[in-house]
C-alpha cells in the first residue's frame, strides 16, 4: 500500500521540480502558524486531532456532504485541539485548497499526506498548514533528516509516523520530538491497539507523542489517552456520521466520564 502511494506522488514531485526550475513555486507563508505540539501538550492527555478525510482505501468514499469549511467551524466547537487535513488527491480526494479554508477555525492544521521531497516540504509552507506528517517508514535515515532540517528551515512541525520498533528508532535517530503511533497495518488494514500501548513504553522526556487510527469509541480514547498519550488522532470514526462535529463532542464528553481506563 505504501508503495502504491509513492507511485501516486511522482507526477506531484516532478510538477514541483519543474515549477521551481521555472522560479515559479509559491512562497513560503509569513502568517504566524499556531503550534500544533503546544496545543497537544495544554490541552493533553487525550487532546484530539479530529481529521478532515473525505474517502480512504479500504472504505471508498466516507463523507463527501461535508465541506471543509463546515468541518473546521464543526470540530472546532466540539473541542477539538487540532484538525487533521488530507490532501492526497489520489485515494483521499483530498486538496491542498482545503488548508486555507479550513484555518479560519485557527486551530493548528496538520497536512496528512505522503510527503516523500523538500520540496512538498517547501509546497506546504506556502499554505496555513503548522505541521506536516513524515511517515518514517516511506523514507530513508537520510531522507527523513533532510526532511525535517527542511521543515525547521520553513517553520514548521513534524509529525513523525511510525508503525513498530523499526520506526521508532529512526525516528528518534533523527531527533523527531513529535511522534505519532500508527495502530492500523497498511500491508493487512487491520488496527490494534496494542501497537500504541507497547511503543509508549519508549517515550521520552520533551517528546509529544499521537495515537492514530482504531479509536472507535470513547473507551478506546481513554484507554490510549491513559496510556499516556498527548494526542488522539481521530477520523474515520468522525467521517462516518452524518454530522461529524456532533459526533466528536459526543466522544469528548463520554471520555471525560471515563475516569480511568481498566
Amino acid at each position: 500500500m505504501l508503495e502504491r502511494f509513492r507511485q501516486a506522488k511522482q507526477a506531484e514531485i516532478r510538477e514541483l521540480i519543474s515549477l521551481e526550475s521555472a522560479g515559479r513555486l509559491p512562497e513560503p507563508s509569513i502568517t504566524p502558524r499556531p503550534s500544533l505540539a503546544k496545543a497537544l501538550l495544554e490541552r493533553g492527555p487525550g487532546a484530539v486531532i479530529a481529521e478532515y478525510k473525505r474517502a480512504s482505501p479500504s472504505r471508498g468514499v466516507i463523507n463527501a456532504n461535508w465541506p471543509p469549511d463546515r468541518a473546521a467551524a464543526g470540530y472546532a466547537r466540539a473541542g477539538a485541539a487540532a484538525l487533521s487535513v488530507l490532501t492526497e488527491e489520489t485515494y483521499f480526494q483530498g486538496s491542498l485548497e482545503y488548508l486555507p479554508v479550513m484555518a479560519v477555525s485557527g486551530l493548528p492544521l496538520l497536512r496528512k499526506d505522503f510527503l516523500l521531497h523538500p520540496l512538498q516540504v517547501r509546497q506546504t509552507a506556502a499554505t496555513p498548514a503548522s505541521a506536516l506528517l513524515l511517515i518514517a517508514r516511506m523514507l530513508s535515515q537520510s531522507e527523513l533528516e533532510i526532511m525535517l532540517t527542511e521543515c525547521r528551515t520553513f517553520g514548521l512541525e513534524a509529525v513523525v509516523e511510525v508503525f513498530d520498533e523499526a520506526d521508532l528508532d529512526k525516528a528518534k535517530a533523527a531527533n523527531s520530538t513529535l511522534i505519532q503511533v500508527n495502530n492500523r497495518d497498511l500491508d493487512r488494514l487491520t488496527t490494534d491497539l496494542r501497537i500504541s500501548e507497547d511503543l509508549i513504553r519508549h517515550k521520552a522526556e520533551g517528546e509529544v507523542w499521537i495515537s492514530a487510527s482504531g479509536m472507535n469509541s470513547a473507551q478506546d480514547m481513554a484507554r490510549m489517552r491513559d496510556a499516556g498519550f498527548h494526542g488522539l488522532l481521530i477520523g474515520s470514526r468522525l467521517m462516518q456520521e452524518p454530522d461529524p462535529g456532533q459526533a466528536l463532542a459526543d466522544l469528548l464528553r463520554t471520555m471525560r466520564e471515563v475516569q480511568s481506563y481498566a
